[in-house]
């Protein structure tokens, strides 16, 4: 290797993933670096099983948030597994996705730059291979949408975004919400196809427990949903689409928005995203399908990081090799899992726990009588997954041994 190449995040030769799974590596090749993020390819595997029986079962469908991972071979074991369609947030990722071959593209979102909706006109909406829907929620986004495509011969389908006070984008009340409804409707241009909301931002959240702030909105985007069928203001010939789902309270929609909950067909697609991989942290202690669960179908923690013992410094501190620029801490620090090398090292008989983190360290409390030791080698879960991925450009898979067996490419 020259001075000029630089070594891919996790590898020490210019050996890449591709050829060390090859050559049956595992993650203590001396070509491989700390620290690493690694993907469990079975248990993503399971997770994406898990949701599609879940969504099978309840009637609905499925446009997993493509955020998360942005990563083709994910959503193509997604859309393998009945998939409607993948969720985008932005452009950008609409333009990724499009690449893949995406067949449905809900942009769970406003789009109101020009520059952006003149590139869906002239790259997505013509393709027959591809729909591709969009959020309004005001006369302005409405009207800008309109004008822009107007003489562009291109039509655009669209959803009503509801919201709460308070909160991020979406109509306030129903008076709004029908205001905007009808403008879509005096547009050649635009087609209402359906409502969406996101309860996940609703407030009074807290650990094993469903604010109530999440049924309020859900049955406020309900009301919506039947009172613009009664005017008929939705385009015909389909159901009416009704979105909404994180991936903590997808039950609670299932429950207030899906199929058996309104007096007409409708499609009731969600858009939980973390659940492909999961996590140790926030969606451990909050999915329907795991922390809230009372049994039946399980999701299970696909990531880990792996990172080096710097320093003891004191008998119940260490001093870990990951921090900001490796793993997501917005929704809780790292969660030490165990020691990978040397394999009969354990934790110590009292839970280690991460209280602090800088860019490229971890502090860790340990058991004082914990025989950990620099060099030692911890497993890490994460929480959220949607800052874990795009950290990294490559992200091995591995089995349960943690050999090689393939990698994952974020195209964020």
């Amino acid at each position: 290797m020259t001075r000029d190449q630089q070594l891919p995040k996790g590898l020490l030769s210019s050996a890449g993933w591709v050829d060390l799974v090859q050559a049956g590596a595992d993650v203590r090749s001396g070509s491989v670096g700390l620290p690493l993020l690694v993907a469990s390819d079975a248990a993503i595997d399971a997770n994406v099983a898990v949701m599609a029986r879940f969504c099978a079962a309840a009637g609905v469908e499925l446009a997993p948030h493509a955020k998360t991972s942005m990563c083709r071979e994910i959503t193509r074991r997604q859309l393998a597994h009945g998939a409607w369609g993948m969720t985008a947030a932005t452009v950008e990722q609409v333009a990724v996705l499009h690449s893949f071959g995406v067949p449905v593209i809900l942009m769970a979102n406003l789009v109101v730059d020009e520059r952006a909706v003149r590139w869906l006109a002239d790259h997505v909406l013509g393709d027959p291979a591809t729909r591709f829907l969009c959020y309004v929620d005001s006369l302005a986004s409405v009207a800008l949408l309109d004008r822009v495509l107007s003489g562009s011969g291109a039509r655009l389908d669209v959803l009503l975004e509801v919201g709460f006070s308070g909160g991020r984008t979406g109509v306030r009340d129903a008076a709004t919400a029908l205001e905007v409804a009808d403008a879509v409707c005096r547009t050649s241009t635009l087609r209402l196809c359906g409502v969406s909301c996101f309860e996940g931002l609703a407030p009074g959240f807290s650990d094993g427990t469903v604010p109530g702030a999440v049924g309020d909105l859900l049955r406020r985007a309900r009301e919506v949903v039947v009172s613009l069928h009664e005017r008929n203001r939705f385009a015909p010939g389909e159901p009416p689409i009704v979105t909404a789902g994180g991936s903590s309270f997808f039950d609670v929609v299932v429950e207030e928005l899906g199929p058996d909950r309104f007096p007409f067909p409708v499609r009731t697609v969600l858009r939980s995203g973390c659940y492909v991989t999961h996590d140790h942290g926030i969606y451990q202690r909050t999915s329907p399908l795991d922390g809230r669960a009372v049994g039946g179908l399980r999701l299970t923690a696909a990531l880990e990081v792996l990172a080096a013992v710097l320093s003891r410094p004191e008998p119940d501190l260490v001093i870990v090799g990951c921090g900001r620029r490796d793993v997501p801490s917005d929704a809780g620090l790292p969660v030490p899992l165990g020691v990978l090398d040397p394999p009969a090292r354990r934790l110590g008989s009292r839970p280690a726990e991460s209280f602090a983190i800088n860019d490229h360290h971890l502090f860790v409390r340990v058991d004082p009588t914990s025989e950990l030791a620099v060099g030692d080698v911890l497993r890490l879960g994460i929480s959220h997954p949607c800052g874990a991925f795009d950290r990294w450009r490559q992200i091995p898979l591995v089995d349960a041994d943690h050999r090689l067996v393939g990698v994952l490419e974020p195209q964020f």
